[in-house]
């Protein structure tokens, strides 16, 4: 995207590369934004750092009591680094940043921008 944007706005770019075009090389898909005011890059590897996960994984669908979940356990303690559920304000300063990046980011918006789409 960021090529087709410099060749729209300059035509001369065609067949450049991308260092000649003065775009970042490319490394891996992430998200790019601005909160506050800083320059933020998002991997899958640095969500993977800072949940303190492995980058590999696999995707459970369906899961029918979430209430239940055996997942509830670890989710609590990654978050509230405790057993029990806490509240938006247990978290830690870094987690509340984290949280207002994944929800202005990565969760789709449906109608306002304050509340995630179905």
């Amino acid at each position: 995207m960021e090529i087709d944007e410099k060749v729209l706005i300059d035509p001369t770019l065609v067949g450049k590369t991308r260092e000649e075009m003065g775009v970042e090389p490319f490394t891996c898909t992430e998200i790019r934004s601005s909160i506050m005011g800083i320059h933020v890059f998002i991997s899958q590897e640095v969500i993977a750092y800072v949940i303190r996960r492995a980058f590999e994984g696999s995707f459970k669908d369906g899961m029918v009591n979430n209430k239940k979940s055996p997942l509830n356990e670890v989710v609590n303690l990654s978050m509230f680094n405790s057993k029990k559920k806490g509240a938006y304000s247990d978290l830690t300063m870094e987690k509340k940043l984290l949280l207002k990046i994944q929800n202005e980011n990565l969760l789709p918006k449906g109608g306002g921008s304050d509340q995630p789409s179905l």
